[in-house]
């Protein structure tokens, strides 16, 4: 058991978004949020998972929504937390921790917000070990929990609570639909599991992470080092390459955000030119008509003077970037997982292939 401090914010938001491939939200305000807390007085509590007990009873909290809206229609502060509020008005009983839904962005930072409220600890890890744009693609999904119930809330204290659906596939189109509705984005509850559950399928010590890397890249500042090595150090992977920005796409459709960037070497990789596709989250590389690294493993840009992750809401050309591979974790790799956050999950005619270093 430890206690995030304020100190821990900065370095968590930029290892989040690391991890979060583009995706999860803005990392800018969710450590404001996360702040908001602290500074009122209330205490953020992380336990490692060997600390759930079997009967413990959890739920995973989140934002759900495009990235783009969420970065312009700036959350009201209670979506999350009422969304969780009303599944423990519909079950009867109060949840003893939150599971963090996705390490990326903002929605690495929401849980701490709902933990500090409701008083209950958060889980040092989370159910994607990066970012996601889909609900079914959390392990506690894929691995066996239930979809239902489920619970969205929004800004206009307006709270819907699911009770039974047919699967999780039926819960994301669902539950998007309502959340295009609320305005593009709110406040998600879900996969109600208890603690033995849990400590199988999450996916452990992604906040520890998260706060390590931060802290590596800011280490490297200070020393005029190179942040993507330092990132490598923590994570694992490689840079694929340094580049700049020279083309971005990108559309709001269907709560998503959409499209492609297309990135040129500079320095050591002048010459070679790659594109990569995104929804909500980084998904594919392509350089000529090789496809090197797909989902799950990580694709993920940094400025490559500061190592300051970019959010696809916020990619825009001429931002010199480096491109970072790192492997995903094992969960994600298994043939039940790859058959939801697989290349094929996403609509592309590949097999996954596991990055090679």
């Amino acid at each position: 058991m430890w206690y995030v401090t304020e100190e821990d914010l900065i370095p968590a938001a930029i290892g989040a978004a690391i991890l979060g491939t583009g995706g999860g939200g803005n990392p800018y305000l969710g450590r404001l949020r996360a702040r908001a807390e602290l500074r009122a007085g209330k205490k953020i509590k992380i336990i490692d998972p060997t600390e759930i007990a079997d009967d413990d009873l959890l739920v995973a909290a989140g934002g759900m929504g495009s990235p783009v809206v969420a970065f312009e229609k700036v959350a009201g502060g209670n979506e999350e937390t009422d969304a969780v509020r009303a599944l423990e008005r519909h079950l009867g009983r109060r949840f003893t921790a939150i599971a963090p839904f996705e390490m990326g962005g903002g929605n690495s930072m929401v849980p701490l917000v709902v933990g500090a409220r409701l008083g209950i600890p958060i889980v040092d890890g989370d159910g994607m070990g990066r970012a996601f744009p889909e609900l079914q693609m959390i392990t506690y999904l894929i691995y066996g929990g239930s979809p239902f119930p489920a619970a969205l809330a929004d800004e206009r204290g307006n709270r819907i609570v699911v009770d039974r659906i047919v699967d999780a596939h039926w819960l994301e189109r669902i539950m998007r639909s309502v959340t295009i509705d609320m305005g593009g984005h709110a406040g998600l509850a879900n996969a109600v599991m208890d603690g033995a559950f849990c400590r199988k399928a999450i996916i452990p010590n992604t906040l520890s992470l998260a706060i390590r890397m931060g802290k590596a890249v800011l280490a490297a500042r200070r020393l005029h080092e190179d942040p993507g090595e330092a990132v490598v150090s923590q994570a694992g992977g490689r840079r694929y390459i340094r580049g700049k920005v020279v083309d971005v796409e990108r559309r709001a459709t269907r709560g998503f955000a959409k499209g492609h960037l297309v990135i040129e070497g500079v320095e050591d990789d002048t010459g070679r030119r790659v594109e990569i596709d995104f929804q909500n989250e980084n998904l594919v590389i392509r350089e000529g008509d090789e496809v090197p690294v797909t989902v799950p493993d990580l694709i993920t840009l940094i400025t490559s003077d500061e190592g300051e992750p970019i959010t696809t809401e916020l990619i825009r050309y001429g931002l010199r970037a480096d491109v970072l591979v790192i492997p995903c974790p094992d969960l994600l790799k298994t043939p039940e997982a790859l058959e939801v956050v697989g290349p094929r999950a996403f609509g592309y005619d590949i097999d996954y292939r596991p990055l090679v270093a």
